[in-house]
């Protein structure tokens, strides 16, 4: 058996079951995910028993779901198994049999051979024997061996240079690179170079090496003091090139009048260009994946924080049944949900949704969360709370950023839920009789104004009723036709699965979703929180 693990980043990863394995965000996981913060940290683990293969959930947060159904037992793999968890979707295949024949026979000679051999040796190439070395040779291999050892970038330049100018034998040289528009200095040897505005854009736009023998006999050269000064006679220009990208050129010239550079040092240098050209991106990819790295873990942590400032699970309620879950749809979201509890015993259910994606929006969620929670010592009224954080955000928000923003205070005893609606969706509730309810009203979204007024409603939970809380990540979800998941599909949903546990309804909707767009990650920050008051019809 094989897995093939695709996710919303990178290209299928392609495991071999050849070892008990495990799965999940911790880095000491056999198949870790420290990302994909829907996954708990040791989310499931594949084991073989009797020869079989199964995949067994180890008590994870969000679930694990085979084909289309959620994973209680252990489950024997069979090939074509489909299994999802977290953002990740895992394909069970049949590993094909390895061929029987032998990659490589090494066969007894018994008697010496008649084809000519010819024998040769690194020592004799590189001149360490009596026999004469291949200069070309010899200056590849040595730019091979300079450009092995590994160096930060910044240092590569100068090595270069310096075995070009060996290579060549000259005296002075630079190299440059394109930043952009412009050519910036990377390394040099000596100073005052002079190089036609002609020769620069062939090098650069032809990705043509140019040669000239006398620059003491060229009107153009001739004139320029510097080229005077130095007794520059011949000179070098070559394109740093890789595959058909020219990232720069090499220069470099010579005061010889007996010895000009020759055709052999331009074919030299051009090829000696091409490979530096090729060690120069490879240490710019290496300390771009370096930042990227940093960059990474810097956003693990900033997401292990954003975490924290969730709900880690639904409060116990007497009486009611909750359950609430985020998915950003980067590391970080700006989604934001809560329950917080008020001394009187009243409950608190906040929903709020950041416009825009990742840090910036997050950053305002974490802002957002601190200012809720001040409030509470207060116990304000949901629409006095909606009006107070929205003059203190209007102050301090920037420009064409807002808050969208839900409020409510449920009394578990009488059943009452007061609320107040900045702007956000508005919330369902199906009654224990079949009817569905949206909570309507409010006022405009956080933010934009410091004098909006916003509206105080009031909704009574009878027993049975069902209340849902959401983000627009839930209902603009999109097919690959860029049909929306709409409110009604949400309302069928719960409609259908409104008999089931809240905890079991989020997580199906979540499958569902995913199933229904055919896609393993959501475009937008994915929120739910689910509210049921116990007793009568379900």
């Amino acid at each position: 058996m094989e897995l093939v693990i695709s996710g919303p980043e990178g290209p299928p990863k392609t495991v071999e079951l050849a070892v008990n394995l495990s799965l999940g965000r911790a880095v000491d996981s056999d198949l870790p995910y420290p990302e994909d913060l829907w996954l708990s940290r040791y989310h499931l683990c594949f084991e073989q028993h009797a020869g079989d293969w199964f995949v067994r959930d180890c008590s994870s947060r969000n679930g694990t779901v085979v084909n289309a159904s959620s994973l209680k037992l252990p489950h024997r793999l069979r090939n074509g198994d489909h299994i999802y968890a977290g953002h990740l979707t895992i394909e069970v295949r049949e590993r094909p049999r390895p061929p029987q024949r032998p990659l490589i026979s090494f066969v007894p000679q018994d008697r010496k051979s008649t084809v000519e051999t010819i024998v040769t040796s690194l020592d004799k190439v590189l001149g360490k024997t009596d026999a004469a070395p291949n200069r070309f040779v010899r200056a590849l291999i040595r730019a091979g061996q300079e450009l092995a050892v590994h160096r930060p970038l910044a240092e590569v330049f100068g090595v270069i240079l310096n075995f070009s100018l060996s290579a060549m034998d000259a005296k002075r040289g630079v190299i440059l690179t394109l930043e952009g528009s412009e050519l910036a200095v990377r390394a040099s040897k000596g100073e005052g170079f002079v190089i036609s505005t002609a020769v620069r854009d062939r090098v650069l736009r032809e990705k043509c090496s140019l040669m000239i023998k006398d620059a003491q006999a060229d009107d153009i050269f001739r004139r320029q003091q510097s080229i005077v000064l130095h007794r520059v006679h011949s000179m070098m220009a070559v394109p740093l090139q890789t595959g058909n990208r020219v990232i720069g050129l090499i220069y470099v010239d010579n005061g010889e009048v007996i010895h000009p550079f020759s055709q052999e040092d331009l074919d030299l240098l051009t090829v000696m260009a091409n490979i530096a050209a090729i060690r120069i991106e490879h240490a710019r990819l290496a300390a771009i994946e370096r930042t990227e790295q940093l960059m990474q873990s810097e956003l693990a942590q900033a997401s292990e924080i954003q975490r924290s400032l969730l709900p880690a699970e639904a409060p116990v309620c007497a009486g009611y049944e909750m359950a609430g879950h985020n998915i950003p749809c980067r590391s970080i979201g700006g989604d934001y949900y809560d329950f917080l509890a008020y001394r009187d015993g009243r409950l608190a259910l906040i929903v709020g949704d950041v416009s825009g994606k990742g840090m910036p929006a997050a950053l305002m969620m974490s802002s957002l969360q601190a200012r809720v929670e001040m409030l509470v010592e207060t116990q304000p009224d949901p629409a006095s709370a909606v009006g107070v954080l929205n003059r203190n955000l209007a102050a301090r928000c920037p420009l064409g950023k807002f808050i969208t923003f839900f409020y409510a205070l449920l009394d578990p005893a009488s059943g009452s839920l007061a609320y107040s609606n900045a702007g956000h969706n508005y919330p369902l509730l199906l009654r224990s009789d079949g009817t569905v309810e949206r909570l309507a009203g409010g006022g405009i979204v956080l933010g934009l104004s410091s004098s909006a007024h916003y509206e105080l409603k009031n909704v009574a939970l009878h027993a049975g009723d069902l209340l849902a809380l959401y983000s627009d990540g839930v209902t603009e979800a999109a097919d690959s036709g860029e049909q929306e998941f709409g409110e009604q599909g949400l309302i069928d949903f719960l409609t259908t699965h409104r008999s089931e546990p809240c905890a079991d309804i989020v997580n199906g909707l979540v499958q569902h979703v995913r199933r229904w767009s055919g896609a393993s990650s959501f475009a937008d920050d994915f929120t739910i929180v689910l509210v049921r008051r116990q007793g009568g019809a379900a």
